[in-house]
């Protein structure tokens, strides 16, 4: 992995974007990640309307860490997985709850990761990291430069291991991300963290 070039010791949520190939991603990282963790995990993917709850029991069955169902106005908790839903944005509170709306399509996909992560940026500021994982369009970039702005750290997953790499090529060229990492680096780099945090 890269030299730390900046490191949060103070992590809440670390939020994770992705569209076409990042569940791949997701299961090399999930299932390896040390439990209990520090901080909220809350993922982000484009996914089909259809798709009710066959992501959540997927990744429910392959993580260590367990995964909190999202309904409107949920309490954002240390140590689970949060799943964006269906056809719904997934926003940040400020008396950290997460909600749900259901306003147009961004970047024709709802959840929208820019949505997201300008939504957690917004609350979280520099206790934040943001991750961005493979997919076929634009969403995203917009997100990770809030996340800069707001102080957190964002990592995106090296192209060479997505199996879509438009998405993080994107980020790449019009961000600076923090980190640019393989998928075994990201899995190391947030168990770094939770280390850090614990």
């Amino acid at each position: 992995m890269e030299e730390n070039k900046r490191i949060i010791k103070d992590c809440k949520v670390v939020i994770i974007g992705g569209s076409a190939g990042s569940l791949q991603a997701l299961l090399q990282i999930l299932p390896f990640i040390a439990n209990p963790i520090s901080f909220a995990i809350v993922i982000v993917v484009h996914r089909k309307n259809s798709d009710e709850q066959t992501l959540e029991a997927l990744l429910a069955l392959k993580s260590n860490v367990k995964v909190k169902e999202v309904e409107d106005k949920v309490a954002l908790k240390a140590g689970f997985i949060y799943i964006a839903p269906s056809n719904y944005h997934l926003l940040f509170e400020k008396n950290e709850t997460l909600s749900l709306d259901t306003s147009e399509k961004i970047n024709y996909s709802r959840p929208s990761i820019d949505v997201s992560f300008e939504s957690a940026a917004e609350i979280y500021g520099s206790s934040l990291i943001g991750i961005l994982l493979s997919g076929s369009n634009a969403d995203g970039t917009v997100g990770m430069k809030a996340i800069q702005e707001a102080g957190g750290i964002t990592v995106v997953q090296n192209p060479i291991s997505a199996e879509m790499s438009f998405m993080p090529n994107n980020a790449i060229l019009h961000t600076q991300p923090d980190y640019v990492l393989k998928t075994e680096e990201i899995l190391q780099f947030i168990n770094e963290i939770n280390k850090e945090t614990a």
